[in-house]
């Protein structure tokens, strides 16, 4: 999917005739199996494709938003890290690329950051905390496109999170070319045993190994891409009404 605000492609005869950029994108995936119809990189390419979305839609309402390469560098489970071609990315490896990016922006004048990620194994939190300390003068946030809206009403499976029918239909709809539904597995996956881990009383991450045989958490054979284009239509407006508004708010982020 190529965009003109995705900057692998840019070229410096196009940007320096740019407007001043008023904040950055940065999509942030992983890199594992998704059953077997999708690509190892969908974390990555998903976010990617949202940035590049929120980007031409906040322009045409003045905000002029740098989307830079997405990174596929996340962190795995147990049982994952076995399967070939799964690479496990530590906290340590990501906050020193955050900061590394961080360190760029800031040089350049640009004060704001949205990690765009597409990879609920990727925790930033505490990341953005650290360099948010360390760079006062940064406002950094993170967004999951996947997680704010209630699935419940674009899709029929009620249990999905990992290459199911949510994520199948946005890619049907970003990526049609690159996804084989001949190859999709039933997703088919095993919870816990212990109830509390089930319902978040504790957490500890699932083994791969033993909670899935195909990779995938979620049966994707119902997805479609106009089910992906309906969900990306309710997704896209409220993440571009609040760049918008970040952008817009200048210091004044609380109540007076």
């Amino acid at each position: 999917m190529y965009s003109k605000y995705d900057i692998t492609t840019a070229k410096w005869g196009n940007v320096k005739t740019m407007p001043r950029y008023d904040m950055a994108i940065l999509p942030w995936g992983a890199t594992e199996p998704h059953n077997g119809h999708l690509p190892y990189c969908t974390d990555m390419l998903t976010a990617q494709a949202v940035a590049f979305e929120v980007a031409e839609k906040a322009t045409v309402r003045g905000v002029n938003l740098m989307v830079l390469p997405g990174i596929p560098l996340g962190s795995q489970n147990p049982g994952q890290i076995e399967l070939p071609y799964c690479i496990h990315t530590s906290q340590e490896t990501q906050i020193a690329v955050l900061r590394d990016v961080v360190r760029s922006l800031r040089r350049q004048g640009i004060r704001r950051l949205m990690i765009m990620s597409g990879h609920g194994g990727n925790i930033f939190k505490g990341m953005i905390r650290d360099i948010m300390i360390e760079y006062p003068d940064m406002l950094i946030c993170h967004n999951e496109w996947f997680a704010f809206v209630p699935r419940t009403s674009f899709f029929e499976e009620k249990e999905d999170d990992h290459a199911g029918e949510q994520e199948t239909s946005v890619m049907l709809h970003y990526y049609p070319e690159i996804v084989d539904m001949s190859l999709a597995g039933a997703g088919k996956f095993h919870k816990f045993a212990l109830e509390g881990l089930n319902t978040k009383v504790a957490w500890l991450p699932r083994d791969w190994a033993q909670t899935t045989s195909d990779t995938g958490v979620g049966d994707p054979r119902k997805a479609t891409a106009e089910k992906g284009r309906r969900y990306m239509e309710a997704v896209i407006p409220r993440i571009v009404d609040f760049v918008v508004d970040f952008v817009a708010a200048g210091d004044k982020l609380y109540e007076e």
